[in-house]
């Protein structure tokens, strides 16, 4: 069981994701390789989810957790919208989250999200931790990588950035994370989540940020 649990929680030591509050909307990034240990399980890991039309999360973590907790996250929330007919907030969306970590008992989701949105409050962003910590912010990082990344953004963020420059700093932001750590690797994903909605760049889009 103990060497079960020390397997599982080698996929937390990987990746890099960044998410970033802007005057109008929310950014959110991350890489596309997976490790187990010594190894890359994949280099197209899916780690960026659209929740509803105006959140969207990062995920880090065991692969098999993200994916229920994404799932589970997104069934609450669209109860919430029906039951309440109203969408669910950014922050209300968090402390669901957390609900989950909390309600997983002996056996605990092992991942770290970065949950972001927008609602009638404004921006917001969110991590949200394994041991159902709930910490608003305007800017952060997650994953082995993380250092490299904090290096620029700690750089080059200010409250009140256009998104159009917090696409551009988190696609920068990642790729020396790229390039300096090897756990954090292949593809860059990045998404944007404003008023018009939850939208996800392109391969090429993301491309032309970092030429």
């Amino acid at each position: 069981m103990e060497q079960q649990s020390e397997q599982r929680i080698e996929y937390l030591k990987g990746t890099t994701t960044v998410g970033l509050v802007c005057e109008n909307g929310v950014v959110l990034g991350t890489d596309s390789r997976a490790t187990a240990g010594q190894e890359i399980a994949s280099k197209e890991a899916k780690k960026l989810y659209k929740i509803t039309d105006r959140i969207g999360v990062t995920v880090a973590g065991s692969v098999g957790d993200t994916q229920a907790l994404v799932r589970n996250i997104r069934a609450e929330s669209r109860y919430y919208h029906r039951s309440r007919e109203t969408p669910i907030r950014v922050g209300a969306a968090a402390k669901l989250t957390t609900n989950l970590f909390r309600s997983s008992g002996l056996f605990p989701y092992l991942a770290i999200l970065l949950m972001g949105g927008v609602d009638s409050t404004g921006p917001s962003l969110y991590i949200l931790s394994l041991d159902g910590s709930r910490i608003e912010e305007k800017m952060v990082s997650t994953g082995s990588g993380s250092q490299v990344a904090y290096g620029l953004l700690e750089a080059e963020y200010e409250e009140g950035l256009g998104v159009d420059e917090g696409l551009s700093l988190t696609a920068n932001a990642l790729n020396s994370a790229i390039e300096r750590d090897i756990a954090t690797g292949n593809e860059i994903r990045v998404a944007t989540v404003t008023e018009e909605g939850y939208k996800e760049l392109s391969s090429d889009q993301i491309k032309k940020l970092t030429e």
